[in-house]
């Protein structure tokens, strides 16, 4: 008897400050990674599947991303970029208080 299956799991990669294209709000925004694993008796051998997210904390819209967006993201959480906000889904606009 051969026991196979997949298992997913979950990475959060960086949290952004991103304009939603849902909401339209400037909110922090998480980049998540999803990997699908191929398993053999109960042991993930290789990924089946890669796919990234971003998701609102106000909202809780998500919005998918490619892999080369995700890299760039990713690259702006780790220099520190807060100051700059990127949009997804819809133009930006000025935050006025």
């Amino acid at each position: 008897m051969i026991i196979f299956g997949t298992k997913g799991y979950l990475y959060q990669l960086a949290i952004l400050t991103l304009v939603c294209g849902q909401c339209g709000n400037p909110s922090a925004h998480t980049l998540r990674k999803r990997v699908t694993k191929f398993t053999l008796f109960f042991v993930p051998l290789f990924p089946v599947s890669t796919k990234y997210v971003t998701q609102c904390t106000f909202c809780g819209a998500e919005q998918k991303v490619t892999g080369e967006q995700a890299e760039q993201l990713q690259a702006q959480a780790a220099s520190g970029g807060h100051g700059g906000q990127q949009s997804y889904g819809q133009p930006q606009q000025p935050y006025q208080s």
